[in-house]
């Protein structure tokens, strides 16, 4: 861990990095999961230059929820920058108010079933070749140190005894956000391209070219406990390194090998784990 900021993830560095994974994108449908935020805008820059280099286009998705966020002008104004790059994401409306989950106990999580069940029900009704399918999902290596971080408080919050970690569903689920790529084994492609950069980094990348994100913030942040902490990450300028955060999160927290996700039907990933 450091508190220096490094070089940001400029789309060369990124590109050299995985291009043995792009390169294997021609012919396949390339499903870009977009919110307007900040990960998801930089991941798709990356994408669709990847898409000209390496000769694939990129099919974008964007559930627009909660509704509060996603208004007729912010959703113009995004489509405007992005038409202009030969993109055209299509909006996915979820609800027209945000009363559905106003009123739940975790909002968020009740933000993140109609995701969920959204994707389900694009997947269910458009692929019919599954071995051609990559769906891009964009996490950030703040994201899993904050899982790791949720992981520890679950284990000692429990005297120790936090149970099986394979028949944890909520430990599953983040666990398997630590791996840049996973290949299932119905031979559709889980891609997350931003995994191992810190959020400052995909910040000031998106701030240098100039993207537009989303501009008003969800009123319902706080329920989520990793936003508190990137608070917390940002005020101390903390900078993590992706190979130590998953070789702790291997050794220290019982993190399932890769093999563990891969070999899942598709109707329990997408069910249960995704």
């Amino acid at each position: 861990m450091e508190n220096t900021i490094s070089k940001p993830p400029d789309f060369e560095t990124w590109a050299s990095r995985h291009e043995s994974v792009l390169a294997d994108f021609p012919g396949k449908r390339i499903l870009v999961l977009f919110s307007g935020g900040k990960d998801s805008s930089l991941s798709l820059h990356h994408m669709s230059r990847a898409g000209k280099e390496f000769g694939f286009e990129c099919e974008v998705r964007a559930g627009a929820f909660p509704a509060h966020r996603y208004t007729g002008e912010e959703k113009t104004r995004i489509e405007s920058y992005w038409s202009k790059k030969g993109i055209n994401i299509v909006w996915h409306s979820l609800g027209d108010s945000d009363d559905i989950i106003a009123s739940a106990p975790n909002p968020c999580a009740v933000c993140q079933e109609l995701r969920r069940k959204m994707l389900q029900a694009l997947l269910a009704e458009s692929v019919k070749d599954w071995a051609r399918l990559v769906v891009v999902v964009s996490y950030s290596l703040w994201d899993i140190v904050s899982y790791s971080l949720e992981r520890i408080l679950d284990i000692y919050s429990s005297d120790g005894q936090a149970g099986n970690p394979l028949e944890n569903k909520r430990f599953l689920t983040t666990a398997q956000r630590f791996y840049p790529v996973l290949t299932m084994k119905e031979g559709y492609t889980i891609f997350r391209p931003l995994i191992t950069y810190n959020t400052p980094e995909i910040v000031g990348l998106v701030e240098q070219l100039c993207i537009p994100i989303l501009s008003i913030p969800c009123r319902f942040r706080h329920f989520r406990p990793k936003k508190i902490l990137e608070g917390y990450y940002q005020t101390m300028g903390l900078n993590f390194s992706y190979r130590e955060v998953f070789q702790f999160a291997r050794k220290g927290l019982d993190l399932p090998a890769s093999s563990h996700f891969t070999g899942m039907d598709k109707e329990r990933y997408f069910l249960d784990i995704f």
